[in-house]
Formats: C-alpha cells, sequence, structure tokens
C-alpha cells in the first residue's frame, strides 16, 4: 500500500500538472468498489469545477476545488489508493489503461485517471460545509516533540502497532514505521507506553528523516507504486532492514530478522535495536 512519501510525491505530480484546470465532464466505471460517493453524484457535482489544488492529508490525496469564478472552496475530492491504486495524470489520445475507474475530463485536454486493478482504493466528494478533509490521525511530518511523546502515553501495545495506528498517526505504514524504528536503534516489540522521552525524541527525529528522504527519492516502489506521471520510485535503494530478512545489517553485519507483528511482517537488526527494559522481545513470534 503506498505510504505517506508515495502519497505526497503523487499529489505534488498531480498538483503540478493540474492546478488550475477546469472538470470539463468525469467518467467512473460500474464497478461498486472504489466509490464512498455514488458516482452519479460525484459527476453531477464535479462538472464546471476548477482545481484550486492537490495534496496529501495522511494517506488521501485531497483534490480542492472551486468554482471556476470564484476563490472560495467549494468541495473536495478524496483519493484513497488502497493497494494497488494509481492517480495519473495523462492526455486524452493516450491510451486509458487497463482497471481504470475514473477519468476527469479537463479543459486543458489532459486527463486525471484512477487507476486500481484490485478495487481496494477509495473516490470520495466532501461537503466543504461540514469542516473539510483533516485526517483521522496526527502530521508526522510536523507534529512538536511534546505533543508526539503524548501520542504513547500509557499504549499497551507495540511501537510498531503504535506507528501503524492511523487514528494517531496518519501515513505512517509498514516500510517507514520499519525503518524508522531501526534508525532510532528501538526493537519493534517495545510497548510504546514504556518507551522513555529520550528514545521517543529519537524515533520522531528518525521518522521525521526517514520520511523527509523518501518524498525526496520519490517514494519506495516495491509492489505497484508509481508517481503521477507513471514513474517508479528510488527510495527503495535506501532500506535498511524493510525486504532485506537474512541479509547483513549494514551497520553491524548480524542477520536481518522477519517476524510477525500487529499482523504485518516486520524487519529489524537483533543487536542494533535493543529490547530495552523488556528484556527479550515478547511480542516475538519467531521468524516467518
Amino acid at each position: 500500500m503506498p505510504e505517506l512519501p508515495e502519497v505526497e510525491t503523487i499529489a505534488n505530480g498531480v498538483d503540478r500538472r493540474v492546478r488550475g484546470d477546469s472538470i470539463v465532464s468525469v467518467w467512473f466505471s460500474n464497478y461498486k468498489e472504489p466509490f464512498k460517493t455514488p458516482p452519479a453524484e460525484m459527476a453531477a457535482a464535479l462538472g464546471g469545477l476548477r482545481i484550486a489544488r492537490a495534496r496529501r492529508v495522511g494517506k488521501h490525496i485531497v483534490v480542492d476545488l472551486t468554482a471556476k469564478s470564484s476563490r472560495k472552496l467549494k468541495a473536495q475530492w478524496l483519493v484513497h489508493l488502497g493497494m494497488t491504486g494509481r492517480l495519473l495524470v495523462s492526455w486524452a489520445e493516450v491510451p486509458l489503461p487497463p482497471h481504470t475507474h475514473a477519468v476527469l475530463h479537463l479543459a486543458s485536454g489532459r486527463e486525471l485517471r484512477f487507476v486500481d486493478p484490485r478495487r481496494f482504493g477509495r473516490l470520495a466528494l466532501l461537503d466543504v460545509e461540514a469542516g473539510g478533509f483533516t485526517g483521522p490521525g496526527r502530521e508526522p511530518l510536523t507534529i512538536a516533540a511534546a505533543d508526539f511523546a503524548g501520542l504513547f502515553n500509557g499504549r499497551k501495545l507495540s511501537i510498531k502497532a503504535a506507528l501503524l495506528n492511523q487514528s494517531l498517526l496518519h501515513g505512517v505504514g509498514n516500510i517507514y514505521a520499519d525503518e524508522s524504528l531501526f534508525r532510532a536503534r528501538i526493537r519493534p516489540t517495545r510497548m510504546a507506553g514504556r518507551l522513555t522521552r529520550e528514545e521517543l525524541g529519537r524515533l520522531r527525529k528518525a521518522l521525521r528523516a526517514v520520511l523527509q528522504s523518501a518524498i525526496r527519492a520519490g517514494g519506495s516502489s516495491v509492489s505497484d507504486y508509481v508517481d503521477a506521471d507513471g514513474v517508479a520510485g528510488f527510495f527503495q535503494i535506501q532500506h535498511r532492514v524493510y525486504g532485506r530478512e537474512g541479509e547483513p545489517c549494514l551497520v553491524c553485519g548480524t542477520s536481518i530478522r522477519r517476524i510477525v507483528l500487529a499482523g504485518r511482517g516486520t524487519h529489524f537488526c537483533p543487536r542494533c535495536q535493543t529490547a530495552g527494559r523488556q528484556g527479550r522481545d515478547r511480542g516475538d513470534q519467531g521468524p516467518k
């Protein structure tokens, strides 16, 4: 599933290409799965609106829309990519990819296309009079140190599971949780509520650094992810633990381990990432 850096890369690419363009007409597929708002309702509302900007909120791409003659926000088109979703900007003469479920025809001759083979993504239209979309949790790139530490106070779950909880920090997924915990030298099985303030400070800095580096590299292409132009990212070549099970740690040479934690494959270095106060990792379910 695309995580914060991939969604940020796509949103920025879409924004550069279609900001200020107007929606002439809309086409949606007949599959019901991608749509949280009925397609007919979205089509009726989107036609004639102007794209003020596209941006990321958590793991969502938010397209802010205004009337052509006004700067006042009128609606928001929300795109969640799910497991295999893509949001592409193409010229109208470029053939539609298979599994295309939405096409916004723009005045410039471009098209904004949502493609999703597995149909786990979601599209919705939000009435901004209800307050606009702010996401389910806090923003990891801007959260202050005290607020970050406060998210984990008393949490009786592993720090890996806490990082994946979108109601706490939205946008962080499996790849960047593993990579940031390695850089912070914290074992993923540690109980979140028992981490010290110093450890949480290291984790916050590591998480921000990893996410920012991944954004600069265009995200990690380990599966289906491509940006708004269909181009793969490059951060996967900088992965230090994720996807490196059995390979030597780039710091100490110890073999990278993979366990299942919070239902997700979790990668760490047994030597660099200490078990801390808990001693042996209680949540370790062994190699998988």
